[in-house]
């Protein structure tokens, strides 16, 4: 029996809600609305999947209980094995619980932007690639290289990744911002400090749940041969499509489907989210200069420093939360510095 109940993750409202979708999904029209249907299944196994999480807590608490009630000294060291288990599973459950946007439970699209500074800022631009691949792999999520351009010497000028798991808009909220590096660089003969610069994006995967109407007066469209890492052709024709939304300026390109058709789709689901993300960030910005509340920085102003040289420290200038081991973060250990921001967008302490 389910002894866990209330606040953001009541199981018994969600155990109604399944209950309620799994009638609607059984129903036999339900597929006559595609795009409705799709919407209803992945809200039924994003439900599903949050309930089973709570059922496997309750049911390991319940059996931690009867093996403290044994009062066998021999179990022990079992018995502290599972309780730091249980906090563990706590921990991880009280961090959902920080996810309270609307669309924080979606998939997310990641774009990386090389700021001014030649090789040195598209080699940052590819290290912050690597480092959300190796989050995104540690968590078992899924990356899809959407776009990509590859730099001039090193590094890349910008590309663009679709990440798919538990979450992962919310997660990657936190990472929207100008990311600054302070380092010796590899690239001078000099030896000198070098800073540098890159931008990042984050905005929800939700184009099959909005409706969006485009004009095609309104849309540039042009087709190129796709190309991967160092310029080499992955495609003889024309595949690869570049959409530029003309009143917007806003520059959406895929090249990583097989045909133009693909690419022309991924594209446009691209554009409608980010049309969508666009609007609904500036209704949040207008609230909150009506409340009198800061806004997200804007290009220039650093959200994060990664600092190799003099010495080794990452710090979040939003939440003031810093780690020495500057390595662990370029390999992907961000879960800190997400879950501090997620507590200083609510007001708790970080």
């Amino acid at each position: 029996m389910l002894i866990i109940y209330g606040g953001a993750f009541d199981v018994a409202v969600k155990l109604e809600q399944i209950t309620a979708l799994e009638k609607e999904s059984a129903a036999p029209e339900f597929w006559q609305d595609a795009p409705r249907a799709q919407k209803v299944m992945r809200e039924l196994n994003h439900l599903r999947d949050q309930v089973a999480v709570w059922q496997k807590l309750s049911n390991h608490l319940a059996e931690t209980r009867e093996l403290a009630e044994l009062g066998d000294e021999e179990l022990h060291e079992e018995l502290t094995r599972e309780v730091s288990a249980l906090q563990k599973e706590v921990k991880e459950l009280e961090f959902r619980t920080l996810f309270a946007g609307e669309y924080d439970k979606e998939d997310a699209f990641l774009a990386i932007h090389a700021g001014a500074g030649g090789t040195e800022a598209q080699d940052w631009a590819e290290m912050l690639q690597r480092m959300f691949i190796r989050w995104a792999e540690q968590h078992n999520f899924s990356v899809e290289i959407v776009d990509y351009s590859a730099g001039d010497e090193a590094g890349i000028k910008s590309c663009l990744m679709a990440i798919r798991g538990d979450y992962a808009y919310g997660r990657l909220k936190s990472e929207r911002g100008v990311h600054r590096l302070v380092r010796i660089s590899p690239y001078d003969a000099s030896s000198r400090r070098h800073t540098s610069f890159a931008k990042v994006e984050v905005w929800p995967d939700v184009a099959g749940e909005i409706e969006i109407e485009i004009d095609e007066k309104d849309l540039r469209i042009d087709r190129f041969r796709a190309s991967g890492a160092g310029g080499q052709h992955v495609q003889k024709n024309e595949t690869a499509v570049r959409i530029t939304h003309l009143p917007t300026g806003i520059i959406v390109s895929c090249q990583n489907q097989r045909s133009l058709t693909q690419n022309m789709q991924v594209a446009m689901n691209i554009l409608k989210t980010q049309l969508f993300e666009r609007e609904r960030r500036k209704q949040e910005q207008e609230v909150a200069a009506l409340k009198g509340e800061d806004v997200d920085a804007a290009w220039g102003s650093q959200i994060r420093s990664y600092v190799l040289h003099p010495y080794k420290l990452v710090k979040d200038h939003r939440t003031l939360h810093e780690v020495g081991n500057a390595q662990a973060v370029l390999d992907g250990r961000l879960d800190d510095f997400m879950e501090a921001y997620l507590r200083y967008r609510v007001g708790q302490p970080a």
